[in-house]
């Protein structure tokens, strides 16, 4: 019993480290570069001073070690595309302490660190961007509310928001006006369902009903009786892949939408059988794996776990964009592996995200900006008055049904 509660609390705290609670450059204006140093492209020891890119990642915590080391090596395999770098590469082990991150930071500057990528966990992350940002620095997380407005900082992040409003943004361009939205019990479920109903609402969408996910025959039974009702012409899935496969079969014909975590990451026949036609939202580096700006980049020992994959594939873009910092480049656009990456101008990267129908295997083309989003030629065929009753934001006691 103490086993499986440690695992689900380990569970809860890689998903708050991934997703924000946790190449080419295309399109840059640069300035004059730093001058180059010759040295090492492997991590070299901390305490000489020597120009360098100082990595603050949590290398030496036993909850995150895993983590940050599948970052490191997407960062070190980037780093080698195509020549090693001309600046060393320094590891400084920064987890979950705030304090922690702070003095590093200030070592790392001070010994002639000229790039800072990280942290990763997220309140050192907050911590570092709360104090003194010397160097140009690329947090691995994002803060609560907007990032301080320091010239020197940055901030790229695998929110699962960024999935949920793909969804919202392509289900509304593909003339989906009317949702209902199922969730499970998580904190990071939730916060995706709700990123999906503000961002379709916004587009013009409607929610008609939120269910609470239960796999139980009586409350599968109710979840289907709302959909022939077709009160609503597409259903949002924030679930993970478990609880999508427990009530797949009920939704026909309803179109389906989820974020990444209603698929293992694994994309073969078996894998998604009982997922087929479920749409996902995920990276390039999962989902188009033959991709020309995916398949320069080695891939990791088998790893057996989708999050680390997805943070391998941060270290890569994290690398290209430090390499952007470097050259003072003032307007970065990549063809990342995380997805088409551009610098906002609140200095955080926005990530534009591919999709695949589930069973389909073949990937959609990005998602795009929601400025780009018309109207459907044809308008949505009326719908039948609502069977259930519409949803409120105060989470209700039982679920499946729909809330009051």
């Amino acid at each position: 019993m103490h086993r499986i509660a440690r695992f689900h609390w380990v569970n809860l705290l890689r998903a708050t480290l991934l997703y924000g609670a946790l190449g080419v450059v295309t399109s840059v204006s640069a300035q004059a570069p730093l001058p180059a140093v010759t040295s090492p492209a492997t991590p070299t020891p901390l305490g000489v001073d020597a120009p360098h890119i100082a990595l603050l990642l949590p290398v030496d915590s036993s909850t995150f070690r895993r983590h940050a080391e599948a970052l490191r090596d997407g960062f070190l395999a980037a780093s080698k595309i195509p020549d090693p770098p001309n600046l060393q590469i320094r590891i400084y082990p920064v987890g979950e302490d705030a304090k922690q991150a702070v003095i590093s930071y200030k070592k790392a500057t001070e010994t002639g660190a000229r790039l800072v990528i990280g942290p990763l966990v997220r309140g050192a992350a907050a911590a570092l961007a709360a104090g003194d940002i010397i160097v140009p620095t690329l947090l691995l997380n994002t803060p609560d509310g907007a990032l301080p407005d320091k010239p020197n900082l940055f901030a790229i992040s695998l929110q699962i928001e960024t999935e949920a409003q793909h969804a919202a943004q392509l289900a509304y361009r593909e003339g989906r006006r009317s949702a209902y939205t199922i969730v499970g019990e998580s904190q990071l479920l939730r916060r995706s369902n709700r990123a999906f109903i503000e961002e379709f609402v916004k587009l013009g969408g409607k929610h008609v009903a939120e269910f609470l996910h239960n796999a139980s025959p009586a409350e599968l039974a109710r979840l289907k009786q709302a959909v022939e009702s077709r009160a609503a012409d597409m259903v949002f899935l924030s679930l993970n892949a478990r609880q999508a496969r427990s009530v797949r079969a009920t939704l026909d014909p309803l179109a389906l939408y989820a974020s990444s975590q209603a698929y293992s990451g694994d994309l073969s026949p078996g894998a998604v059988i009982d997922l087929t036609g479920i749409r996902v939202f995920d990276m390039p580096w999962l989902l188009q794996r033959d991709h020309p700006a995916v398949m320069i980049y080695p891939r990791p020992a088998a790893s057996g776990d989708v999050d680390l994959d997805r943070l391998y594939a941060l270290g890569i873009d994290a690398w290209r964009i430090g390499q952007a910092m470097l050259a003072r480049h003032t307007d970065i656009s990549l063809d990342g592996v995380t997805g088409k990456l551009k610098l906002g101008r609140d200095r955080q990267f926005t990530r534009e995200l591919v999709s695949v129908r589930l069973g389909a295997n073949l990937p959609d083309a990005p998602v795009g900006p929601v400025g780009t989003i018309a109207a459907p030629a044809t308008p949505a065929p009326p719908k039948p008055p609502a069977t259930v009753k519409p949803a409120v934001t105060k989470p209700a006691a039982t679920s499946p049904t729909a809330k009051p």
